[in-house]
């Protein structure tokens, strides 16, 4: 609550600031301001008093929009911008109330072409209404009788109306009939009257109440939603708590404008409350997009489809930009800023925005290509240049991707259009190749065993390729024959694929126990040769076998082997040897 109460005082003294602004707005009616053409419906007191009177009369009996064809009558100039429609709605009502009270309007009688620029209409002790010339031609109600409209209202307050309305208290606006209501000491005060300040506490209350409120009610059911939809946990039960907040401002915009408050006062707390609405609703509407977009995401996590996962994150942003420009819009137009101005501004300034926010162009059509062309979805296991990872989040900007030693890369989504990228988490089969070391004196019966059993456990193997694979003897090592095994796995992750690759080498290795087969590891043996003196010299020293003999003995054991492991009859034949 404390909180909530600075946060007010801020604002409140933000809009002292903003007053200044709005109070150099006002135009200067000393200045003559030249106007190309003067409407009929202001062209002179009569037709200023006939449109006042006639979009009253509409107004009363139920066409609200006319209000603003009276305001146009009065001339509000001196009032702060950002309080010229609700103080000009106050003050024709109260002009209307007036002239009810007072006399009959007789349109015949009020003069086209009055001597001088002022045409009285009523005088009374409090002041007088009147009819004035202004600068640029127009015929408006003075300045002068509009702040005096208050005080000539209330010493008319009891007398029934003699035009128009036969309901007295019709179109007396509720701070008159209020403050009619009072005893004499509620109305004196400093800077605002007793019974305004006392107001303004009141509503300050009931608007903290109606805060408090809304903000349980919409808590309660958030919990009791939860409570039957077991998915959605880590929803707070306050994420909708703006709109209590956003409640309390509204009604504090509506109260505030029924206490007759003076024109500064009224201004400096419209501007703060008009800020509070705005924000509150920019919140609020925050948080409604956070609900939808976990209700979003639960949906698309169920499907097997991920490329829902990669759009709902970048859905959810587009809305909360969408709420920040549909904001600010909002904003300005309850502080009376030209919109229509301000767009216009930035359409010319369009071209010199885009050459110096080439970068952020280049980033947003890096996402839409993410988004369009799909070269990795979220959880991908990519390598984009020197960057390896998997694939966190995609934004509007960058994309964030988590390595392989828990550090996460930024990377602006501009590098996406003109870079490689390589979808490892795409790929369709998970390749890995490996070499099995066997110990010398395993027998060659015992590796053709061997290598037809890690065959079969390759066709038993559900997530194994099954028809490209191959597991031969392949080499001959320093210490160990090794066996080649190049095999695939169909899994649609790395966790998947760990998990299959662990099962697979757990059976070859009980394969090998089963077979007596022993792995070999890397050894070294060292033979001591000791020198002895042979008992023949070189001279008597004769080869037991010639050359030729031992090439043909080589080629006749050869064919044998090879006849025996493939079941062909190998014939006798000339082999030829490189020389």
């Amino acid at each position: 609550m404390k909180v909530f109460w600075l946060q007010l005082i801020l604002l409140v003294n933000m809009s002292f600031v903003g007053s200044a602004g709005y109070a150099d707005e006002a135009v200067d009616t000393d200045h003559p301001v030249l106007s190309e053409e003067i409407p009929e419906t202001l062209a002179n007191p009569r037709a200023t008093m006939q449109t006042f009177m006639t979009s009253m009369s509409a107004y009363t009996e139920g066409d609200k929009t006319q209000i603003e064809t009276a305001i146009t009558t009065l001339d509000v100039s001196y009032l702060a911008t950002v309080i010229q429609q609700q103080k000009g709605k106050e003050l024709a009502l109260s002009l209307l109330s007036v002239i009810e009270r007072s006399k009959a309007v007789v349109l015949n009688d009020i003069p086209v072409g009055p001597d001088g620029d002022r045409y009285v209409f009523g005088r009374y002790s409090q002041g007088t209404v009147s009819i004035i010339k202004q600068a640029d031609g127009r015929w408006l109600f003075s300045q002068q009788s509009l702040r005096a409209l208050p005080k000539i209202l209330e010493g008319l307050v009891d007398k029934p109306a003699k035009n128009g309305s036969k309901n007295p208290q019709v179109a007396l606006p509720f701070y008159i009939q209020l403050r009619s209501m009072l005893p004499d000491i509620l109305k004196g005060g400093f800077i605002l009257e007793y019974w305004q300040w006392l107001g303004i506490f009141i509503v300050i209350i009931v608007g903290s109440i109606a805060d408090k409120v809304v903000a349980w009610f919409l808590a309660r059911n958030v919990n009791k939603w939860k409570q039957g939809h077991d998915a959605y946990k880590e929803i707070e039960n306050t994420i909708l708590r703006p709109l209590g907040l956003m409640a309390m401002a509204l009604i504090w915009w509506f109260l505030l404008g029924m206490l007759g408050l003076p024109d500064t006062a009224l201004a400096i707390l419209s501007v703060a409350v008009k800020l509070l609405v705005s924000l509150s609703a920019i919140w609020s509407a925050f948080r409604l997009v956070d609900i939808v977009n976990v209700l979003l995401m639960r949906k698309a996590l169920a499907t097997n489809n991920r490329f829902d996962d990669l759009l709902v994150p970048m859905v959810s942003k587009s809305l909360k930009v969408f709420v920040v420009v549909m904001g600010v819009i909002f904003s300005a137009d309850n502080l009376n800023i030209d919109v229509t101005s301000l767009l216009a501004g930035l359409g010319l300034g369009g071209l010199a925005f885009a050459l110096a926010a080439k970068d952020l162009l280049g980033n947003f059509f890096g996402s839409l290509t993410v988004l369009l062309d799909r070269p990795f979805q979220i959880g991908d296991w990519v390598v984009i240049g020197d960057v390896e990872g998997s694939v966190e989040t995609v934004g509007f900007r960058s994309t964030r991707i988590r390595t392989f030693y828990n550090s996460l890369i930024t990377l602006p989504n501009a590098i996406l259009t003109n870079t490689k990228i390589d979808n490892m988490g795409a790929r369709r089969y998970r390749r890995m190749t490996t070499k099995l070391g066997l110990t010398y004196d395993t027998e060659p019966e015992k590796i053709d065993a061997f290598c037809e059993g890690v065959r079969a456990l390759i066709q038993l193997h559900p997530y194994m390729r099954k028809d490209y694979y191959q597991v031969y003897f392949n080499e001959y090592n320093s210490a160990s024959l090794d066996i080649l095994v190049y095999v695939f796995w169909e899994t649609p992750d790395w966790n998947m694929e760990l998990r299959e690759r662990h099962r697979f080498l757990l059976d070859i290795l009980r394969l090998a126990k089963q077979l007596d087969v022993e792995f070999a590891y890397p050894t070294q043996t060292l033979y001591l040769k000791q020198h002895q003196e042979s008992p023949f010299s070189p001279r008597e020293y004769s080869p037991t076998m010639s050359e030729s003999d031992a090439f043909a003995q080589g080629q006749k054991e050869a064919r044998s082997i090879v006849g025996s492991t493939t079941g062909f009859d190998v014939k006798p034949g000339p082999v030829h040897f490189p020389q």
